[in-house]
């Protein structure tokens, strides 16, 4: 066949690959936006739960939702960080760092229900912290660092070497350059896996399911890291699962858009400041 024709061939597949993928995710979130947008109101997004009655909210369970997004972030992100930075610019090619390589790869297939059982035999029975917000954040945390790690080595490892070269020319130390030159040239690479590592967190139910709980505590917006923190994504599955609400399927119908909503929202504000750092 020639290979003008060939090309346009592989041409045509690709974009209809393209356009499926695109309209494909389309009518999803369309149709879960479709279905929750009726359900949120300000007492749905505010309001306390309910075990038996229709009309409850999940007020506590959104706040949740973000503290415990925010604990485990914070530590994965800065035991990545830390990680990443020692594999791309101090480890040399040794059985060593391919043995931590090995393990976070490793680590980034075991099941989350896997880990939400380690969470609960460590962090909820051994070390004595029951289900609570700060048991969650732990156990979510060993889900999102091998991602982070991944991401974020591969993000400094794709700064030009000549970056480096120029900077310790300049008189710069190696942790100056890496602070001032590497850090900032990788910093698009490391918030795309603050983004999928986020994303994930967000929608996750297994883990915190064994290690966070299925309650909420009575006061809304409770900081008590001891407290417990079913999330927006657990509380889907609860009223789905064993919830004896009359109203269950809208509430499950209000957190789906919740959820997609809020993914997106995070996801335009850390491209909006990816953006706005290039632009500095």
């Amino acid at each position: 066949m020639n290979p003008k024709t060939m090309d346009k061939i592989a041409k045509i597949v690709l974009w209809a690959v393209g356009v499926f993928l695109i309209a494909l995710l389309i009518v999803f979130i369309g149709y879960m936006l479709y279905k929750g947008l009726p359900i949120l109101s300000l007492q749905f997004l505010f309001g306390m739960p309910s075990d038996i009655e229709a009309g409850g909210g999940v007020g506590p369970q959104l706040f949740n939702t973000f503290y415990i997004l925010f604990l485990s972030m914070g530590l994965s992100g800065i035991v990545a960080l830390g990680a990443a930075i020692y594999l791309s610019e101090y480890a040399k090619d040794t059985w060593l760092t391919r043995f931590i390589r090995l393990s976070t790869e490793s680590l980034a297939t075991v099941p989350s229900i896997v880990l939400g059982l380690f969470g609960m035999v460590v962090f909820v029975d051994y070390l004595g912290m029951g289900f609570s917000i700060l048991g969650g954040s732990l156990a979510l945390s060993l889900l999102n660092l091998p991602l982070l790690v991944r991401i974020t080595e591969q993000s400094l490892r794709a700064v030009p070497q000549t970056y480096r070269e120029a900077s310790l020319a300049l008189g710069a130390t190696k942790w100056q350059t890496i602070r001032k030159v590497v850090l900032p040239s990788a910093f698009g690479g490391i918030i795309t896996g603050i983004m999928l590592a986020g994303g994930r967190a967000i929608g996750e139910s297994a883990i915190l399911i064994f290690t966070a709980g299925t309650t909420v505590s009575r006061h809304m917006g409770d900081f008590d890291v001891f407290a417990a923190g079913e999330t927006l994504a657990v509380h889907l599955w609860y009223v789905m699962g064993i919830g004896l609400v009359p109203d269950r399927i809208d509430i499950a119908n209000g957190i789906g858009a919740l959820l997609i909503i809020i993914v997106l929202f995070i996801n335009l504000l850390l491209m909006a400041l990816q953006k706005k750092l290039k632009m500095v």
